[in-house]
């Protein structure tokens, strides 16, 4: 009702006209609240400074910023790829880019090749969280390869360029019937890393490392020819190509393996105490040709669980877990419940929730970021935005909290034989404690190249992964990582290259094989094009 000339809201007489608010009222009002939060929240950084924030509230940024910004990320992305491959433009497309960056090292090269070439895709961009300062000094060649270029059912290969990431690959390729044979965890992972570096699943103890699924590759060299190499086609550059980190040419294109999927995984979980006795059955499980998926998540220096897996179209309806569903518990805390509970168990997992599982925690790093992310409340009204993308959270970690993960965190994979695993659980235990620890085993043949057996026959080693913050009283960053670096080399074992590097030059030669390599940066003219893998990856020659 309206009074001298007024309405007043929240009268309740019939008639009034507060009796209810319009909806562009309620709009108004949820705008104005909003506005308001945003408001107090500006004020808050303010007076708390927003280094200090970033540093000791990160979740709040990455709540409020990072989560929607990735969501948007990944949007723009899925559709593109989509457009792409649905109107098969990438094919047609490629020969056109690929001529683009052989006329950049041209062009490099006829200006004097002064400084060394690297890719001009931004350091933040990737998944390893070093930092690529040699960007700002070094020629960038810009490669904008990012599609699927053709998937072959009749020969089972599939051909993409180097920036096409995991979560492409297994969007893709389940929708038809088909999958990778090793088909690494995070989604935004690209075949280029995995191949210039490495890459490693929980089938890998049946079919080695991604170098060990891929059938060839097509490089740009330094001289700006294009050059294509196999088993059987240039076969010295083949070999060589994994674990060079982009230091003998620029990947365009690679060939994959790909074999039929299945609807589901069926997984057994099964808890072990004792650290010989996790030891014994990780290795037994690994052995077993059987046994299509093998992993293992150590939760402390005694306590494991160990999944065996095997691919079905069959399930026990009762027993479907969709572990990828944002609203789930995350899969390292779903598998904690098997320990905490002292029980067997066996679940059928979708096959592309099974693959991406340890996604949406980042494996267990996001706990550390967002502490309340595995909360119900949290899990179900916001869990669809998780996870950050990595590359933002580089982006935007700044100087300070990026010297405080160098020297409070660790991010390290190293590969041991597998006759090494209980003295290797133990050495990560004395010098970092970090847990869980996740084990992956992994058949490692004798081919030419960086990495090999010590013998001439293919060997079982297995993949630890150590990614949190040590609980070591005497944990120093450099002496620390030192020790496991010497260890590992002792055992005849290798470092993943995306993580930091303490090992001066002579120790990194003496854990990689670089004989190959070398002749090859002397026969294709790398020398003058592109850092050695070490200067480029080590801390030692970037400081």
């Amino acid at each position: 009702m309206a009074e001298g000339g007024r309405c007043w809201l929240g009268r309740g007489g019939d008639g009034g006209c507060g009796a209810h608010s319009s909806p562009s009222s309620e709009a108004m009002d949820v705008i104005l609240y909003v506005a308001g939060a945003l408001v107090l929240l500006l004020l808050w950084i303010r007076a708390k400074g927003f280094e200090s924030v970033i540093v000791h509230h990160r979740w709040v940024f990455v709540c409020l910023f990072l989560l929607p910004l990735s969501v948007v990320f990944d949007v723009y992305y899925y559709v593109r790829a989509w457009l792409v491959f649905k109107m098969c433009s990438a094919p047609k497309q490629h020969d056109r880019r690929v001529k683009e960056i052989q006329e950049q090292v041209r062009a490099w090269k006829a200006e004097g090749g002064k400084n060394f070439m690297c890719t001009g895709r931004p350091g933040w961009l990737t998944v390893s969280l070093r930092v690529g300062k040699y960007k700002n000094t070094h020629k960038n060649i810009m490669i904008n390869l990012m599609d699927i270029l053709e998937v072959d059912t009749k020969r089972q290969i599939v051909r993409v360029e180097p920036l096409v990431n995991m979560g492409q690959v297994t969007a893709l390729l389940n929708s038809i019937g088909w999958t990778l044979p090793v088909l690494p965890e995070l989604d935004d992972l690209t075949v280029g890393g995995l191949i210039m570096g490495t890459g490693i699943e929980s089938s890998s103890h049946n079919f080695g490392l991604f170098q060990h699924i891929c059938l060839a590759y097509e490089l740009v060299l330094a001289d700006g020819s294009l050059v294509r190499c196999s088993p059987t086609e240039n076969s010295d550059l083949f070999y060589a190509v994994p674990w060079s980190c982009g230091t003998l040419g620029f990947l365009v294109a690679a060939e994959i393996k790909i074999v039929p999927a299945k609807k589901y995984v069926k997984l057994h979980y099964n808890p072990v105490r004792g650290l010989e006795k996790i030891c014994e059955r990780f290795s037994r499980e690994s052995m077993k040709k059987e046994n299509y998926f093998v992993e293992g998540l150590v939760y402390s220096a005694d306590e494991a669980v160990i999944m065996t897996g095997v691919l079905t179209d069959e399930a026990q309806p009762d027993q479907i877990n969709s572990i990828g569903s944002y609203w789930k518990p995350w899969f390292f805390r779903h598998v904690e419940s098997y320990l905490k509970n002292n029980q067997s168990g066996t679940e059928y997992i979708p096959l592309r929730h099974y693959y991406h599982r340890h996604t949406r925690s980042i494996f267990w790093e996001l706990q550390d970021i967002i502490p309340f992310g595995n909360h119900p409340a949290f899990r179900y009204l916001f869990g669809w935005m998780v996870p950050p993308k990595i590359s933002l959270l580089k982006l935007t970690q700044g100087e300070t909290i990026r010297k405080l993960y160098e020297q409070h965190h660790v991010v390290q994979d190293m590969l041991v034989p597998m006759k090494c695993l209980q003295k290797a659980i133990s050495a990560f235990h004395r010098e970092i404690s970090v847990y869980p620890l996740w084990l992956c085993p992994f058949i490692l043949p004798s081919h030419p190249g960086m990495v090999h057996p010590k013998g001439n026959e293919a060997e079982l080693y297995v993949d630890i992964g150590a990614y949190g913050e040590p609980k070591t009283k005497h944990f120093d960053a450099k002496a620390s990582m030192r020790q496991l670096e010497k260890f590992v080399r002792d055992v005849h074992g290798f470092q993943m290259l995306y993580a930091d590097c303490y090992m001066s030059r002579d120790e990194f030669w003496e854990m990689f094989d670089g004989s190959s390599y070398q002749k090859l940066r002397q026969k294709l003219g790398c020398k003058n094009a592109f850092p050695e893998v070490y200067d480029k990856i080590c801390k030692a020659a970037r400081h």
